[in-house]
């Protein structure tokens, strides 16, 4: 059992999956928009499913119509969706109105940003279930955090169900939730050193200082 919810994201292989699993990650999220970087073809998706359990497989997109979306929710058997910065409000609105849980990215481009993005945050609220706060795509960090936006950042996780990609180190876990009030994090795994293989030791780091023995 870990203190607080993990979304592992792009997972491109089953050593990912099935470690992430093991680990109780809330959601394993997997690239469905082809041409972009980390992409699995929907057989790959559904080919990994089968090895894993008691977890919720998620969907990326990033701006593919809902009526598109929809169809890949129902052939995978999806539990939830990751949208992308740019997704329109109406395919928020249409995913939502299928009852489809929504997980809704927001990229992080520079500190000012913040204040922006809690705009976009109120158009959405009631339709997306998390909003994940990517920091890492332009090399945000927690260290850096701290002396700009920590005010700004304590409040949108009052405001809002946030799940945060922001590098820092495993020692510094606990801080991060105290400080932030973040309902959970994003962490991603990256390609095996050969089938089946792969060094996982900065991650068990961190699932080490959130796991909560019983």
């Amino acid at each position: 059992m870990l203190k607080t919810k993990i979304k592992a994201s792009s997972i491109t292989n089953l050593t990912d999956a099935r470690y992430f699993a093991a680990w109780e990650a809330e959601w394993l999220g997997f690239n469905l928009d082809p041409g972009t970087e980390n992409y699995v073809s929907p057989a790959t998706v559904q080919a990994m499913k089968e090895w894993v359990d008691g977890v919720k497989i998620v969907g990326e997109f990033n701006q593919q119509e809902a009526r598109d979306i929809l169809t890949s929710v129902d052939i995978l058997g999806l539990d939830a969706v990751q949208l992308g910065t740019f997704a329109s409000l109406e395919t928020l609105q249409a995913l939502h109105a299928k009852e489809v849980p929504v997980l809704q990215e927001l990229v992080v481009e520079e500190w000012s940003d913040l204040s922006a993005l809690a705009t976009q945050m109120e158009a959405r609220s009631g339709l997306a279930a998390y909003f994940l706060l990517d920091f890492a795509k332009n090399g945000l960090s927690w260290a850096a955090a701290k002396s700009n936006v920590l005010a700004e950042l304590r409040q949108l996780a009052e405001d809002f169900p946030l799940l945060l990609n922001l590098p820092f180190p495993a020692s510094e876990v606990e801080e991060v939730l105290e400080q932030t009030g973040a309902a959970g994090f994003s962490v991603q795994g990256g390609e095996e050193e050969k089938v089946g293989f792969k060094s996982f030791d900065e991650l068990d780091d961190l699932f080490e200082a959130l796991e909560v023995f019983e």
